[in-house]
């Protein structure tokens, strides 16, 4: 029954941020919050068994979502920035030296492990390829690999990342 709560309530939450300032009363009308709890009924009946497929809920706990809003505004964006200067520079220079790499950042979790791949491939000249489930290592196609990782079996996954340590951002978030 919970993963049915926690589906509405994103759902409903995700619908009031969608329909803000469309109403009389404050931001929303009357109809527009009755119509957002019947959508989010039907969301919920229909998809809370994809959207919370297993019984951990540690995601559910609202300092979770706090770090996540936290990572995403500063370290992961400051990185967005580092890393879209770096192509730049690369393709102006052309200093280019495309390859894959294995990383394991010891991931214990499904939500971890989709936060980190997102992190990477969000990132401009890094691409997830490919990510085992069962030894949990990534296979990472970046845009120029230094000379210093090409002789590494495994790279460590904080090497990807210039300012901050973004998989142990991860693990405090979904860990």
């Amino acid at each position: 029954m919970i993963r049915y709560i926690l589906t509405f309530i994103c759902a409903f939450c995700t619908y009031l941020v969608l329909t803000a300032g469309s109403g009389d009363i404050g931001l929303w009308s009357v109809f527009e919050i009755v119509a957002g709890g019947i959508i989010a009924l039907v969301v919920s009946a229909a998809s809370a068994k994809w959207f919370c497929p297993g019984d951990d809920y540690r995601m559910a706990h609202p300092l979770r979502w706090v770090l996540l809003g936290l990572y995403i505004c500063i370290p992961f964006f400051l990185e967005l920035i580092r890393a879209n200067i770096d192509v730049a520079l690369r393709i102006i220079t052309g200093n280019i030296s495309p390859g894959i790499v294995k990383v394991n950042p010891d991931l214990a979790t499904g939500f971890g492990r989709l936060l980190f791949a997102n992190s990477v491939t969000l990132t401009p000249g890094t691409l997830t390829l490919e990510a085992d489930v069962k030894t949990g290592d990534f296979y990472i196609h970046l845009l120029s690999v230094p000379k210093e990782m090409v002789k590494q079996k495994t790279v460590d996954a904080a090497a990807l990342f210039s300012f901050f340590k973004i998989p142990a951002w991860v693990r405090r978030i979904a860990e």
